[in-house]
């Protein structure tokens, strides 16, 4: 079961540090707020490919 989330300099994400408990997890916001950005940098810590695009403008690397 995943528990925690650390996103750092992914697209519009500086910073992120996210704790999830037992049972469903719902991700909610308006058009524009990051929940594609947030599901985006599950899939690289669940092994998908990275894009340099990912990385955040003004940054040299991004870590999930």
């Amino acid at each position: 079961m995943l528990t925690a989330l650390s996103i750092r300099d992914v697209v519009l994400i500086e910073r992120l540090d996210l704790s999830f408990g037992a049972g469903l997890t719902v991700l909610t916001g308006e058009t524009g707020a990051g929940k594609s950005i947030l599901l985006d940098s599950l899939g690289l810590a669940l092994g998908a490919r990275a894009d340099a695009g990912l990385v955040r403008a003004g940054a040299d690397q991004a870590s999930v």
